[in-house]
């Protein structure tokens, strides 16, 4: 993989994360604070609705560190390695808690007239798109089970050859 690829995905993962972090600590209590005055009603909610925010940007922080490993396998040339399986599994359990979570935060908000219906029905689609990248990786992750098979089979064969020759 080219250096310069490499490079340029790793920054925009650590820009992401210092933007996810930034958010997670400055913008989300501030929503606490926000949902407590605007909205008297949601008030018991508010640290509940910041907790499943907090827990989906966690989630997609995790995913991020994993795709940087991954980057890490294919920097090395060796993306078709047993131990890509931990980090792809990893995002799909992301992924999906993302989904999860997306779907826990519009039934938490949707009662009631605080909350506009289609913002719920945004979150709605949030959850389901998380859930498209859920599926999307696992049959990547068949397709990479497919290809370490076929890399252990050619280097036997390479091996047998070897020993012919």
């Amino acid at each position: 993989m080219d250096v310069w690829v490499v490079r340029a995905v790793r920054a925009v993962i650590v820009l992401v994360i210092a933007g996810l972090l930034f958010v997670q600590c400055v913008i989300l209590p501030l929503l606490a604070v926000d949902i407590a005055e605007e909205e008297p009603e949601l008030a018991p909610l508010r640290w509940v609705v910041v907790g499943i925010m907090i827990a989906g940007l966690l989630a997609a922080e995790v995913a991020l560190v994993c795709i940087w490993r991954l980057l890490r396998l294919a920097r090395r040339d060796a993306p078709f390695s047993t131990s890509a399986f931990r980090d792809v599994d990893v995002i799909i359990g992301c992924a999906a808690a993302g989904a999860v979570l997306a779907f826990a935060l519009g039934w938490v908000l949707a009662p009631g007239e605080a909350v506009a219906p289609g913002i719920v029905a945004v979150i709605g689609i949030g959850g389901v798109c998380c859930a498209g990248i859920a599926l999307l990786v696992v049959v990547m992750r068949l397709l990479l089970a497919k290809a370490v098979t076929l890399d252990t089979t050619a280097s036997a064969l390479r091996a047998e050859l070897d020993e012919v020759i």
